[in-house]
């Protein structure tokens, strides 16, 4: 199996191939007019390369950029269209084993998934909640299933190089800094955003400076997934948080070495601070929420619905 970077490649090969293909074609179909009003000598038929308005023809999205920098930003953009297909198979709104969407309808389930597809090979998220937070701290974690999604999808082999070069392709460090970093920033929300021009089908709860976040998909929502987020997730990432504060007291008390004492004490001030937000933003946005049983009707749109959920939701400027 080829690798990612390979696989890559190839594709900005065959739309460059089809890009060349598409500007020879409209150069023409303007010579051929011309000639037809004899206006050869008078009408210029040359089409440049970035007028070619195909979607995935570099020279036509970035005009103003070299041919190295449009090879840059086309793997980049292949790469982040990657990771939002994987999220999507998480979320059975994909599957590798069939073409096209497979949940995409209210109240969705995964019954109405494995209808669909019997035996996938990813298998989507039971719950439709997808943690976001600062390390490896849920079995479900976003990170941890885009590495399962990586390995599935192009291989064990080339895991490590293909892992690598996606985080190399979007510019992080690490997979997780695309997903949220610290200050609860997320460049795959952002981009999410971007795509479905402000009205996005992934929502992401969030706490005031994003140390908790969660993802679902909003064609499995039901009354009570925001119960879900508060319960099994925002509630169970405290208490993990609550025994490591512990742990590092007393790391910070006991007979270790005095520079790793210092950093045990300014590591528990800052889960104390961590701590402090999640509480108000259980006490006083999510459980009053999960209380509710909110439903939602998706014929009235993502602006209708996304506002009903408030300050748990990550705000999006224009919606």
């Amino acid at each position: 199996m080829k690798t990612l970077e390979q696989l890559v490649a190839q594709y900005s090969d065959e739309w460059k191939a089809r890009s060349l293909e598409q500007q020879r074609l409209e150069i023409e179909n303007n010579e051929a007019v011309a000639k037809l009003y004899g206006l050869e000598d008078e009408v210029p038929s040359y089409v440049p390369l970035e007028r070619v308005s195909l979607t995935n023809n570099s020279a036509f999205r970035w005009p103003n950029k070299t041919p190295e920098e449009r090879d840059t930003l086309f793997t980049e953009s292949a790469i982040a269209d990657l990771v939002s297909y994987a999220v999507g198979c998480m979320f059975g709104r994909y599957s590798l084993e069939a073409p096209g969407l497979i949940l995409a309808d209210q109240g969705s389930t995964l019954h109405d998934y494995f209808a669909k597809v019997p035996s996938p090979s990813f298998v989507p998220d039971a719950d439709n909640v997808l943690p976001i937070v600062d390390g490896d701290w849920f079995e479900d974690d976003i990170v941890a299933k885009l590495r399962q999604f990586l390995r599935v999808a192009f291989g064990e082999e080339h895991f490590e190089q293909n892992l690598r070069f996606v985080e190399e392709s979007l510019g992080m460090q690490t997979l997780r800094d695309y997903f949220i970093t610290r200050g609860g920033k997320s460049k795959f929300y952002e981009d999410h955003v971007k795509r479905y021009k402000k009205r996005p089908i992934y929502w992401m709860f969030s706490s005031p400076k994003g140390s908790f976040n969660a993802l679902i998909y909003m064609h499995r929502y039901t009354p009570s997934t925001v119960s879900t987020v508060l319960n099994d997730y925002l509630r169970e990432y405290e208490a993990k948080l609550e025994a490591s504060l512990q742990n590092l007291d007393r790391e910070a008390k006991g007979d270790s070495a005095p520079r790793q004492q210092a950093a045990a004490v300014k590591e528990a001030e800052r889960l104390r601070k961590i701590l402090v937000e999640l509480s108000e933003y259980e006490h006083e946005v999510m459980y009053p929420l999960a209380s509710e049983q909110i439903a939602i009707d998706l014929d009235d749109g993502v602006k209708s619905n996304y506002p009903k959920f408030g300050s748990a939701l990550k705000k999006i400027q224009g919606l």
